[in-house]
C-alpha cells in the first residue's frame, strides 16, 4: 500500500494510520436526524474524525484501535448548546477496539515508523480534554495525532484541499 503524503516513506511492516469519519453524535429527534443527514451528505464539518491504528498483517491477532476525542456527553443537549456556542465543554479522549476498519469514510494515511499504539497513548495524555469546537475539537486531535504519528501536518486540510472525500 502506498501513503497518501508523496513524502513519507512507506515502511513495511509499520502499523498503518488511518482517518475516518462517522456521523456526529446528537441527542434523539431532529438533532440527531440533521447530523445523519450531515453525514449522508458528506458535509466535511458535520463529521466526527478520528484515528485508527491497524496492524500491518491481517491475520495479525491485534485488532485495530481507534483514538478520538468528543464531549464527555454529546448526547446532552445542555452540552451541544454550550459547544455551539463557543464555550469549552469537558471533554474525553477514547481509545477502542475494532474487529476490522470501516469500509466507508475510511482513508489509509500512511505507516508509522514508531510503536503507534504507545505514540497515540503518550500524545493522549498530554492532550487538553477542554473540547470547544472549531478551536479545539476531533479535527484539532486526528490532526495531531496524525502529525505525531506520521510527521504529517493538517492531514485533513490536505483531504479537503485536494478533493479527497473520506469514502
Amino acid at each position: 500500500m502506498t501513503t497518501l503524503f508523496s513524502k513519507l516513506a512507506v515502511v513495511r511492516g509499520g502499523d498503518g494510520v488511518y482517518v475516518a469519519a462517522v456521523p456526529l453524535r446528537a441527542t434523539k429527534g431532529p438533532a440527531q436526524l440533521l447530523a445523519s443527514a450531515a453525514y449522508s451528505f458528506n458535509i466535511w464539518d458535520l463529521q466526527h474524525f478520528m484515528v485508527i491504528i491497524a496492524p500491518p498483517s491481517p491475520t495479525s491477532r491485534s485488532q485495530a484501535l481507534v483514538f478520538d476525542f468528543q464531549p464527555k456527553d454529546p448526547e446532552d443537549i445542555q452540552v451541544a448548546l454550550a459547544a455551539l456556542s463557543g464555550k469549552a465543554v469537558p471533554g474525553v479522549v477514547r481509545e477502542r477496539k475494532l474487529s476490522r476498519l470501516p469500509k466507508y469514510k475510511c482513508s489509509y494515511i500512511g505507516s508509522s515508523e514508531a510503536n503507534a499504539v504507545e505514540v497515540a497513548r503518550k500524545f493522549n495524555e498530554s492532550w487538553d480534554t477542554n473540547l470547544k469546537i472549531g478551536l479545539h475539537d476531533c479535527r484539532d486531535y486526528t490532526n495531531g495525532l496524525v502529525e505525531a504519528l506520521l510527521g504529517e501536518e493538517n492531514v485533513l486540510e490536505y483531504l479537503r484541499q485536494n478533493s479527497f472525500s473520506i469514502e
